[in-house]
């Protein structure tokens, strides 16, 4: 019997195996999981309907079961059918989540495609493909060392 928040089997098997420095994709419902997906990442498919479960909900117990050195967003395009003027709301909420569960970690926002290459390289070992329907929900979190 596991005390921990998380239980999910696949999950805590792919976190196992990673170390300092592998990474970990939360990705929304719109992210392409298996055509952006690196060589050696885990897919864990929690994207049963739209909206279950949201990406908040699996980055704060993911923020409970490693530490994060960095966390990464997809910055929001500023033209064409996708554009923003501003942040999406769900960057608060991460920074929300990081402030209280890893504190010191600023979002940092990087390009789309940039954000595709990081989150497709051989240091991914685990992609979470959740139901979240926000647009640029995706986060690419770096795991830290335990001090």
């Amino acid at each position: 019997m596991l005390k921990t928040t998380l239980l999910h089997p696949q999950i805590l098997a792919a976190l196992g195996r990673a170390g300092h420095s592998s990474k970990v994709l939360i990705a929304d419902g719109n992210y392409p999981v298996w055509t952006r997906r690196g060589p050696n990442a885990e897919v864990v498919n929690l994207n049963l309907a739209a909206d279950l479960l949201k990406a908040t909900d699996v980055l704060s117990v993911i923020l409970q079961s490693i530490p994060v050195e960095a966390a990464v967003v997809m910055a929001p395009n500023k033209t064409g059918p996708y554009k923003l003027a501003q942040d999406p709301p769900i960057f608060k909420e991460y920074a929300a989540l990081l402030d209280q569960m890893a504190p010191g970690n600023k979002l940092k926002k990087i390009e789309r495609f940039a954000f595709y290459d990081a989150a497709s390289t051989s240091d991914v070992c685990l992609i979470i493909a959740t139901g979240e329907s926000r647009i640029y929900a995706n986060i690419l979190l770096t795991i830290g060392v335990v001090r």
